[in-house]
């Protein structure tokens, strides 16, 4: 299957990249070592669109595709991934179940401030113990009258404690065996972010655990009918998938970037080391299985436009570029030498940023036990 990009997605895709290349890059590096959320950038994006791009235009969205959303991620990651994951963890795992499994009165209520950018989603699935068993989940909601007492507490969670952070939709046990899915609005008495954690990579994104105390929501904020969390947050999850597969289309791409604009400016032995064979082994190499992993993704996207089964798909993108960019990202910093190892070059940040692609949205192991499951093995 080739893709054909049509006008529109070329348009977007340009247009991306320039704000990437002009906006992003020159305040990644501040942004990175201080740690400092990019709500500027956010904003801008916002006003842009971008923050609402697979989203139909009468609920605010900029009516776009699910392979438009997957090019624009991309090429945010070629620059930048804390800005890209902010912008993906609020689309995909955000917006898209309110969206989804939201009553009319939740989208109506939600859903332009989300799709523009004014408010930040998040989904709190994760917990102490209920991580990759993502079924063995802790907290609790009990229905008291017309309101939901949830008790827990959530840990890895992105976009739940910034300024403009609007609500969490949490998995909770709602029942003996039955899970559900509520939102929860900040600003809601017993509903606490904690501090953000001291990470490896990706640290101008905002991620933070999350507690609940007796906090009480209203018996509307349910999402969906009681019980069909699982079944929610599943699908949810391979939404995610084909968005955190184009961050390690991205990231590998610049990686492979950098690299390249390197080795033609690094002279060794009287010759730019791109002339070696052993460096263009490694860039060559690093373009094909960039290449095959963009085709992988953009199929799962289109998939999904397609309104086809994509677990499989986007299963085998996310396991196939989250390797990518940890491969891609070490052979840059390896073709830049020591200075690979300096913060002031990008590819010390694309290194670090790398691994959590292995781990986020799914381990490598649990997605090769979802194509396993696919394939009928």
């Amino acid at each position: 299957m080739l893709f054909d990009l049509d006008d529109d997605t070329q348009l977007l895709q340009r247009t991306v990249r320039d704000f990437a290349t002009g906006e992003v890059a020159p305040v990644a590096e501040e942004l990175d070592r201080t740690k400092a959320f990019p709500y500027e950038l956010v904003a801008k994006m916002g006003e842009l669109g971008w923050m609402g791009i697979p989203f139909p235009e009468e609920v605010g969205g900029a009516g776009g595709s699910s392979l438009q959303y997957a090019i624009a991620v991309e090429e945010l990651t070629r620059i930048d991934s804390s800005v890209a994951i902010t912008m993906c963890a609020h689309t995909s795992l955000g917006t898209q179940p309110i969206y989804l499994f939201g009553s009319d009165d939740q989208k109506e209520r939600l859903l332009p401030d989300l799709c523009a950018g004014r408010k930040l989603g998040a989904f709190g699935l994760t917990e102490p113990e209920a991580g990759s068993d993502a079924g063995n989940v802790k907290t609790r909601a009990a229905l008291d009258g017309d309101t939901w007492v949830v008790d827990g507490a959530k840990q890895f969670i992105t976009n739940a404690g910034t300024t403009i952070s609007g609500h969490v939709a949490i998995t909770a046990r709602t029942g003996e065996n039955q899970i559900s899915n509520i939102i929860v609005e900040n600003g809601t008495p017993g509903y606490e972010q904690g501090t953000p954690y001291r990470k490896m990579g990706w640290n101008a994104s905002d991620t933070r655990p999350l507690t609940f105390d007796g906090c009480r929501v209203p018996e509307d904020n349910l999402l969906g009918p009681r019980g069909s969390g699982f079944k929610q947050f599943l699908h949810i999850l391979d939404i995610g998938r084909i968005g955190v597969a184009a961050m390690g289309v991205g990231l590998a791409q610049g990686a492979l970037d950098e690299a390249l604009k390197y080795a033609k400016e690094r002279k060794a032995f009287g010759q730019s080391i791109s002339k070696f064979q052993s460096i263009q082994a490694k860039l060559s190499d690093m373009a094909t299985e960039i290449e095959a992993a963009r085709l992988l993704t953009y199929k799962a996207a289109w998939l999904k436009d397609q309104g086809r089964n994509f677990t499989l798909t986007a299963a085998q993108a996310k396991l196939k570029t989250g390797r990518l960019a940890v491969r891609c990202t070490e052979e840059a910093v390896q073709i830049h030498g020591g200075y690979g190892f300096i913060e002031e070059y990008p590819v010390c940040r694309f290194y670090r940023d790398a691994k959590i692609l292995t781990i986020g949205e799914g381990t490598d192991e649990v997605q090769q036990m979802v194509i396993a499951r696919a394939l009928g093995a």
